[in-house]
């Protein structure tokens, strides 16, 4: 006598064919994430035009944790899968490429009398674009352990990041009130810059290298709470300090190759 079959391990329902026809609603959970992220960056840019900046770069930043929730959530749920990765990385383009150029663009060059400000938005934007298009190159050829989710460290500025040091000067003119209208050359090539690190070859720090030791944990959640208290009382203050600290790291990194070519 024949056995009835087993149902599938990952709970989906098969049709005849062997085709899919149903899933667990906690594998869409990472996709739903990841498309709030999405809607996030799609409104930053909906209050850049109407002259909101707060409240777009505010969403900026909503939508960076969210970019490192979706994918924890996809590896601890086990619903990795192409299309999540494809979306994830569609997002990212618009949230820490095109949405953090609208806001230095409108903020520091439209009302500039130079006419070629936007070409330097676009050379950031598309260096944004052409980072994650590496990245899914190498993903999808896993010959690269550092760009195929396993990594000692990035290769270039992560696009999270990236973003992050592009809207430095917006959080410098959030903080002392400087008019980013009044400084458009050194904004444009300081925009320059950061896309040409995001594109460059250049180690940069990864958190998945960082390994605590036991008898440290206590005094690395005493350091999360004195950092979270001081985001709350000095925010801009702090994601100041955070970006310059990271731009320090880029440095080292930098001159660690550059004496190693040397050598």
């Amino acid at each position: 006598m024949a056995r009835a079959p087993k149902p599938p391990a990952d709970g989906a329902r098969h049709s005849p064919e062997g085709e899919t026809d149903s899933l667990p609603f906690v594998t869409l959970v990472p996709n739903m994430v990841t498309t709030l992220g999405l809607c996030a960056g799609l409104t930053a840019i909906r209050f850049v035009m109407s002259g909101q900046f707060h409240l777009a770069v505010w969403l900026i930043l909503f939508s960076t944790v969210i970019d490192g929730l979706d994918g924890l959530l996809a590896r601890r749920l086990q619903a990795t899968s192409d299309f999540g990765a494809q979306l994830d990385s569609l997002s990212d383009f618009l949230n820490f490429g095109v949405a953090p150029g609208f806001v230095v663009y409108q903020m520091a060059l439209a009302q500039s009398e130079q006419a070629g400000g936007w070409i330097f938005i676009l050379v950031y934007i598309v260096c944004c674009c052409m980072r994650l298009a590496r990245f899914n190159a190498a993903l999808n050829r896993a010959t690269t352990a550092s760009e195929a989710g396993k990594p000692a460290h990035f290769i270039g500025v992560p696009a999270p990041a990236g973003a992050l040091m592009a809207l430095l000067p917006v959080f410098v003119s959030f903080e002392t009130g400087l008019e980013l209208a009044d400084f458009p050359i050194p904004v444009e090539l300081y925009i320059v810059l950061v896309g040409s690190l995001m594109v460059s070859r250049l180690p940069t720090f990864s958190p998945k290298s960082v390994r605590v030791p036991r008898e440290r944990i206590v005094w690395v959640m005493i350091a999360l709470a004195l950092v979270a208290g001081t985001m709350l009382a000095e925010f801009w203050k702090s994601l100041i300090l955070i970006i310059l600290l990271y731009a320090a790291s880029l440095l080292h990194s930098f001159v660690k190759v550059l004496l190693g070519r040397r050598r």
